[in-house]
C-alpha cells in the first residue's frame, strides 16, 4: 500500500487497497473510532449511499453540515459541495475522496471573469446557485439551491435587479415562475443539457404511462415535455407519492438508487441523452469509489482547507439562504 505521503504529494487518494478487506465493515470502524461522518449526494454510486450517514440534495446536504457535531466530515460529492461544509465548519476536519472531483457547472463561472460581469451592473443583488466555487459564492447576496431558488427569489422586491449565476436553465426556469427578468450568467451543467428531447418523446410514446420528472437545471425543451420538475429531492419525494407505475427521469441516475429503493413496484427509466454513451453519469461523482473512502477516513487526506477571509466572505450568504429557507423542505 501506498504511503500517506504518496497520497498527500498526488492530492487525491491513488493507494492500492487489499481485495479481501471487507471495504464496508472497515469503514464503519473508521466511522466509530475517529466520530467520522459521511455525507453523500444522490448521484454517488449505491455502495457509498448506502454507508452514508446522511443521502441528500445540495439544501439538505448543507443543512446537515451546519448541524454535525462530529469531528471528521468525509464529503462523498464534488468539490464545492466539501467547500461548503468547510465554510459552514471551520474547526472540523473536512475531507473529499477525490480532490478533482469539480463540476462542470462550477467551472463554467471563473470568479474574476464573473467578478467583471458584476461590476457592469452596481444595482443589481447576486443570487448564486449552491453549485459553484467558494469564490463565486464570496461575490453574492443569497445562496440558493433547486429546492429553495423560487422562494429565495421571490424574498427580494419585485423591482429588485438581479444577477442569477451561474445555471442558465435554473435561472431561466426561475424568471418564468416569478414572472422576474433576472440576468443570467451563461454557465450550465454538462449531464443535464444532454437529454434529448426527441428520444424523450419517442421513450414516452413507447410507455404511453409514464410521467416524465425532471430537473430544472434541464433545457426548457425538456422542461416543456415534463409532468413535473423539482429539485432532486422533490423528484424523489414525486415519484414516491405518485400513484404512476412509470417514470422518465431527466436528472443524473444515481437518484435511481433511492427511488427503487421507496418504489420497487415502479419502473424507473434513465431519460436518454443525445449520444450513445451513458454520459448522463456525472463523470465527477463517479470519480469517489468506495476504496478512496476508505483510504480517505484511513489517512484522514485529503483534506479541504480554506483562507479565513475567503470563508468569512462565502459565509455570510450561505448564511441568508438557511435563513430564507427555514420553511422548505
Amino acid at each position: 500500500m501506498k504511503t500517506m505521503e504518496s497520497v498527500e504529494k498526488y492530492g487525491f487518494v491513488v493507494a492500492d487497497v487489499d481485495p479481501t478487506l471487507d471495504l464496508e465493515a472497515e469503514i464503519l470502524r473508521l466511522k466509530r473510532e475517529k466520530n467520522a461522518v459521511i455525507l453523500a449526494h444522490y448521484y454517488q454510486d449505491s455502495e457509498i449511499q448506502d454507508l452514508a450517514d446522511y443521502v441528500g440534495d445540495s439544501l439538505g446536504l448543507a443543512r446537515q453540515a451546519a448541524q454535525t457535531d462530529a469531528e471528521i466530515i468525509l464529503f462523498a460529492g464534488v468539490h464545492f459541495m466539501a467547500e461548503t461544509a468547510k465554510i459552514l465548519n471551520p474547526n472540523k476536519k473536512v475531507l473529499i475522496p477525490d480532490m478533482n472531483a469539480g463540476c462542470s457547472l462550477s467551472d463554467s463561472c471563473p470568479a474574476d471573469v464573473f467578478a467583471e460581469f458584476k461590476a457592469r451592473r452596481p444595482d443589481h443583488v447576486v443570487v448564486s446557485y449552491i453549485n459553484c466555487s467558494a469564490a463565486l459564492k464570496a461575490l453574492s447576496d443569497v445562496i440558493v439551491t433547486s429546492s429553495n431558488a423560487v422562494a429565495v427569489v421571490e424574498s427580494f422586491p419585485k423591482d429588485q435587479p438581479i444577477i442569477f449565476a451561474p445555471d442558465k436553465n435554473l435561472g431561466a426556469y426561475i424568471n418564468k415562475k416569478t414572472g422576474r427578468k433576472m440576468v443570467l450568467w451563461d454557465g450550465a451543467c454538462m449531464v443535464h443539457e444532454i437529454f434529448n428531447r426527441k428520444k424523450i418523446e419517442a421513450a414516452l410514446r413507447d410507455h404511453p404511462d409514464a410521467l416524465l420528472v425532471a430537473h430544472p437545471e434541464c433545457e426548457e425543451a425538456v422542461l416543456e415535455t415534463a409532468h413535473f420538475i423539482g429539485s432532486t429531492t422533490e423528484l424523489l419525494r414525486y415519484v414516491e407519492s405518485s400513484p404512476a407505475k412509470t417514470f422518465i427521469v431527466a436528472t443524473e441516475p444515481g437518484i435511481l438508487h433511492k427511488m427503487r429503493a421507496s418504489r420497487p413496484d415502479a419502473n424507473l427509466i434513465p431519460a436518454p441523452s443525445n449520444q450513445s454513451c451513458a454520459c448522463n453519469n456525472c463523470p465527477h461523482m463517479k470519480l469517489n469509489t468506495l476504496e478512496k473512502v476508505y483510504l480517505t477516513l484511513l489517512y484522514e487526506v485529503p483534506e479541504l482547507t480554506m483562507d479565513e477571509d475567503l470563508r468569512l466572505a462565502a459565509l455570510k450568504p450561505i448564511e441568508r439562504m438557511l435563513e430564507l429557507s427555514r420553511g422548505v423542505k
